[in-house]
C-alpha cells in the first residue's frame, strides 16, 4: 500500500468514526436516562457520567478533525472505548432493555466482539498507529 493510499483510507475512517462519535454523544446528552439502565452499579453518579461520556465522545470527534488535536483525541478515544466495554457487558449479560427492546446475541456478540475493532479505529484514524499498514511504499 502506498503512503498515498494508506492516508485516503485513514481520512476516510477518520471522517466516519468522527461522524458516529457525534452523533452518539448527541444521543446521550438528549437522552441521557435511556443509558442508565446499562451503567453498571459501581458507577457513581451515573446520570452525570452519561453526560460526561456524551461531552467526551463529541469533543473526541472534533478533535479527530483538528490536525494539532488529531493524535490526543485518538488516543482518548481508543481509551474511552475500553472504559465503556463494562457498559457494554451489562447490556448483553443481564438482557438489558433500551426504549423497551432487549436486543438478543444476534446484536451483542457482534457488538462485544467488535470493541477491540473501535479501539484499533480510534488509534489509526488518529495517527497513533499505522498497524497494518506501517509498512508503505513510495
Amino acid at each position: 500500500m502506498t503512503l498515498r493510499r494508506r492516508e485516503l483510507v485513514r481520512a476516510g475512517l477518520r471522517w466516519v468514526l468522527a461522524v458516529l462519535y457525534f452523533t452518539v454523544g448527541v444521543i446521550h446528552l438528549r437522552s441521557p436516562d435511556s443509558f442508565l439502565a446499562i451503567m453498571p452499579g459501581w458507577v457513581p453518579s451515573p446520570r452525570n457520567v452519561v453526560l460526561f461520556t456524551g461531552v467526551c465522545e463529541i469533543m473526541g470527534a472534533v478533535g479527530l478533525m483538528v490536525p494539532k488535536l488529531r493524535w490526543f483525541a485518538g488516543a482518548a478515544l481508543a481509551a474511552y472505548a475500553v472504559g465503556v466495554f463494562p457498559a457494554n457487558i451489562k447490556h448483553a449479560m443481564n438482557s438489558v432493555a433500551i426504549g423497551g427492546e432487549v436486543l438478543g446475541w444476534g446484536y451483542h456478540a457482534p457488538r462485544l466482539l467488535f470493541q477491540p475493532v473501535f479501539v484499533w479505529w480510534a488509534l489509526f484514524a488518529g495517527g497513533v498507529v499505522d498497524w497494518p499498514f506501517g509498512r508503505v511504499r513510495d
